[in-house]
């Protein structure tokens, strides 16, 4: 079984064992509910109907094929290719594709996308409306993109510079790293030359014939899949797929798709890479294991989960020494899973403490090697099977919300991997009889498999001047950790605590109870003045979301304390809660599906929290202890100080950061107490004591906090719950208001190049503008509506018209709180040379706008998305938050016709010339365009 943690939900198997015999040769048992076949003509096809999103579908090709078939004047031919596939086909010529699909509101690079990796190229097409003519144009792209491809002389020349842009948008510093790390990541073999997005020298200069004679080569149905999953007859749609897909004829004396393969070493490969633009160290240590493609059996999903739980008990182990003060690492995680189509590996991944590279090596392989060497605890054990037991029921319960991207995920793996896809029911079955049969020994047996001597590799990202680790440093630390006679096995202490373990609660009572029939929910008051709106909503199966607002936030503080509560959250979070510290809170809640979090904003304090239906009793204790029993350890502020100090050494040579820092400077002037950057004395004037007291000053007092709680839970269940943990909160009887007070740009109009250091230029553009309006619902979908259609011009201007821009971005919004504001920005990275012109292109836009010059068709694509996501949103327990949440804190019902629906329908051109006009119209705005310097 292949990366068993990660695709959990696609494994299935027949229910044949009685007691503990469990018949490990068994093969695992299909999902039935997924139609698979394969044409005569070698198609592939699969179907799964489900109405998870109401009247719309999502469409897939699968194509086999990837860039490591590239011959070496090839390289990045594969993934050109995909970009092809969007810029003229036989039945869609030029952008009469997207053209077509954005009309029915689908978006591209959200709704419309594909991408490209070593082995495989998939497209997409996803949450399509199910109408019948539009089934069958998804399904003619589908076809066209199996076979039918223009590839134009034109539109080849036209897309040589988009993707020379999105390389560059890529280019950084770890990227440099990790195309370096490759030969000895996969040994040298041809994966380590074919990183999708090819080589620059091959994309700009390639002759038409060789992208042609690829794609003859490879784009062919023995190579191809296609699925379709959705709210529709599948009976219809496979009746379909054999009548259109049927005719494609299969290519003659087809090349062999190879497999490559990562040989094997006995020596550990070793690579130390280093670069200008980076300034902290990583290790990442790796074990090749060899990966069967056959057809997996119930041994394949016992040695998965035995895999799972080991690397889950080792990252739990490691979790807790991060968590010392006098840890090396700053952070560390391990998994096994798929590397490549033959192999697995067994993966660390270690950031160290500037100067300590050798010491976190070593610390983090003695925990490793403490497991291999004795093994895992029974209350480990125990732990870890109550939570695959949990994730398996919530999974079942959640299975008619399972996702299209979820599907298609086990679908992939099933065509590509041969994994099956499976009948979680019957799996479950069969788990809960491994789980009676499996030891700590069997863990103990599967650890010292994954740690394995052979097939090694290391990977350091080190640092110039530092001590960092080489070969000969790491050899001697594997074997003087491996051969260490001192080292003892882990110890726990944990049995027979729960998260409120010796609080006596003083219930309280609900004082008031209000009905909205309007929105079919319920407002409790409690005794201590809290009130909850309550809506039972079981769109999503089992799922439970919990809100709480209140109004002050950070506006309240003096601007001194501002850095400590930027870090208020992050110290609540690793310090743990109540009388448990992070580590045994993990302990405590194994096996419940419930967390809350606190939050600290510019104007409000909020608290959130999700669980199953079975664990809100336990989210509800937690909400209850963050306001009476919060927890903040010293140790735990140290830990965050420590990483905090590597983040400032880290953002010291990072182009994105230094960006970041001038475009601050540049809006808001130097030490703007309100818009400080992230240096030495911001960080010196975070202090635990001021921590503690801001979130005793934010959420001591929960009089004031409104909760909203919706989702697969009945009031009979909830009231008594209420009483006991919410209205048990001591309250104080406190109302505050925020204060708008945040940073101002130093002038209305900002002009400003400027000039950085940087390995691969690129230029970096940053428009904005601003200006204060009154709020209206009709105002904000105008705003966003003229942000819509921004996008949808700069895509077609400075992206296909120019090749200037990868992914140039337009947004538009107007806020509510805490001034209404309409705010427009532009951001793209680009070609140096192109940075002015493209800069005038996007204002350009707007100005055009401003003038009245929008095409209907865009207005009409917008306006169809803008419907079409709304009702698919209402398909979502979260709309009825909002609902919620926008009816009772802002007196406006969004199930109202009248407060979108209408609005969207009734839309002009008018109406978005206005905000374009509005913001043009005395607003402030700035432009800040980042350039390589000579």
């Amino acid at each position: 079984m292949k990366h068993f943690f990660s695709f959990l939900t696609l494994l299935s198997l027949s229910y044949f064992a009685m007691g503990q015999n469990i018949d490990l040769k068994q093969p695992i048992a299909t999902d039935q509910s997924v139609i698979k076949g394969v044409l005569p003509n070698g198609l592939t096809y699969y179907i799964k109907s489900t109405d998870v999103v109401k009247d719309a579908a999502s469409y897939y090709i699968i194509q086999n094929v990837g860039s490591v078939l590239e011959n070496d004047d090839q390289q990045g031919l594969a993934h050109f290719l995909e970009h092809m596939a969007f810029n003229g086909t036989q039945n869609f010529p030029g952008k009469s594709m997207l053209n077509t699909l954005q009309g029915h509101g689908a978006v591209f690079g959200k709704d419309i996308n594909a991408y490209t990796s070593f082995d495989e190229t998939v497209y997409n097409m996803n949450n399509i409306p199910t109408k019948e003519a539009l089934v069958d144009t998804c399904l003619t792209v589908l076809s066209d993109w199996s076979n039918y491809l223009l590839l134009t002389d034109d539109e080849i020349d036209a897309e040589r510079g988009v993707i020379k842009e999105e390389w560059r948008t890529r280019q950084n510093g770890r990227m440099r790293l990790f195309a370096k790390s490759l030969p000895i990541t996969y040994n040298h073999s041809k994966y380590a030359d074919r990183l999708p997005i090819g080589q620059m020298s091959v994309v700009e200069s390639f002759d038409y014939k060789a992208l042609r004679d690829f794609y003859h080569d490879w784009y062919r149905t023995d190579l191809q899949a296609i699925a379709v999953i959705g709210d529709f007859d599948a009976k219809v749609i496979e009746q379909k797929i054999i009548e259109k897909f049927s005719t494609i004829p299969a290519v003659d004396n087809p090349r062999a798709r190879f497999i490559v393969d990562i040989p094997d070493n006995k020596e550990m490969m070793y690579s130390l890479g280093m670069d200008p633009e980076i300034s902290t160290a990583n290790i990442a240590f790796g074990i090749r294991h060899k990966k069967s493609l056959e057809t997996e059996t119930v041994a394949d999903l016992k040695r998965s989960t035995l895999q799972s739980m080991a690397t889950g008990m080792l990252n739990a182990r490691i979790s807790e020494l991060a968590q010392k003060p006098e840890a090396s690492f700053l952070g560390a995680g391990m998994s096994y899973g798929s590397m490549s189509r033959t192999s697995n590996a067994f993966s660390i991944g270690i950031s160290s403490k500037p100067n300590m590279q050798k010491e976190a090596f070593q610390e983090v392989l003695t925990a490793v090697e403490q497991g291999v060497k004795f093994g895992f605890t029974q209350s480990e054990l125990d732990r870890s099977i109550i939570k695959y037991n949990t994730s398996y029921e919530n999974r079942i319960a959640k299975q008619a919300s399972i996702s299209h991207k979820s599907i298609i995920n086990g679908i992939k793996k099933n065509y590509l991997e041969n994994e099956t896809i499976s009948d979680l029911e019957k799996e479950y079955e069969v788990v809960q009889q491994i789980f009676k049969t499996i030891t700590t020994e069997d863990l103990h047996t599967t650890l010292k498999a994954m740690y394995a001597k052979d097939n090694r590799y290391l990977n350091v990202t080190g640092v110039e001047g530092q001590a960092n680790l080489t070969k000969a440093e790491a050899l001697d630390i594997m074997s003087t950790v491996e051969n260490d006679k001192t080292l003892q096995p882990y110890q726990e202490a944990m049995a027979g605590k729960t998260l409120v373990s010796g609080i006596n609660f003083v219930p309280g009572e609900i004082v008031e109870t209000t009905v909205n029939n309007e929105l079919n929910a319920t407002t409790y008051v409690l005794s201590n003045g809290i009130k909850v709106h309550h809506k039972f909503v079981d769109k999503e199966k089992d799922k439970v979301a919990l809100n709480a607002y209140s109004y002050g936030g950070t506006s309240l503080l003096n601007t001194e304390d501002l850095p400590s509560a930027n870090f208020v959250s992050s110290l609540a979070q690793k310090s743990g809660l109540g009388d448990f510290n992070a580590t045994d809170l993990r302990k405590v809640l194994a096996g419940k599906t419930a967390n809350v979090s606190i939050g600290l904003g510019a104007i409000n304090e909020s608290i959130s929290g999700g669980s199953n239906t079975k664990d809100v009793e336990t989210m509800l204790q937690m909400v209850y202890l963050n306001f009476v029993n919060p927890r903040f350890e010293a140790s735990a502020f140290t830990v965050l100080k420590s990483g905090l100090d590597n983040y400032l050494i880290r953002k010291s040579n990072s182009v994105a950061d230094k960006m970041k820092d001038s475009l601050t400077v540049t809006v808001y002037g130097e030490n703007n107490p309100k818009a400080r950057l992230f240096t030495e004395d911001y960080v010196s004037d975070i202090k635990f004591e001021k921590i503690k007291s801001i979130y005793d000053a934010r959420f001591h007092d929960a009089s004031d906090f409104e909760f909203f709680i919706v989702g697969d839970l009945k009031a009979e269940q909830l009231l008594p719950l209420l009483e006991k943990y919410i209205a048990s909160i001591p309250t104080y009887n406190t109302t505050e208001a925020y204060i708008d007070n945040g940073p101002e740009w130093k002038s209305d109009h900002i002009k400003e190049d400027i000039y950085l250091v940087m390995e691969d230029p690129k230029a970096t553009v940053n428009i904005a503008y601003k200006k204060e309006m009154p709020y209206s619902t009709a105002h904000a979908i105008y705003t966003n509506a003229l942000g819509d259609i921004l996008q949808l011009r700069v895509t077609e201007s400075v992206r296909e018209s120019e090749g200037g821009a990868y992914s140039p971005r337009a947004n538009a919004s107007l806020s509510r709180e805490p001034k209404s504001q309409l705010n427009v920005s532009f951001r793209f990275d680009c070609n140096p040379e192109l940075a002015d012109k493209l800069a005038d292109i996007v204002t350009a836009e707007l100005q055009n706008i401003a003038d009245g010059n929008v095409r209907e068709d865009d207005l009409n694509k917008t306006r169809t998305n803008f419907l079409k996501e709304r009702l698919q949103s209402k398909d979502k327990n979260s709309y009825d938050m909002r609902l919620l949440t926008s009816f009772y804190r802002y007196d406006l019902n969004l199930n109202d016709p009248k407060n979108f629906e209408d609005i969207v329908n009734k839309m002009s051109i008018k109406n978005i010339q206005d905000m374009a006009r509005e913001v043009l119209n005395e607003g402030k705005s700035y432009q800040v365009v980042f350039k390589p310097k000579q």
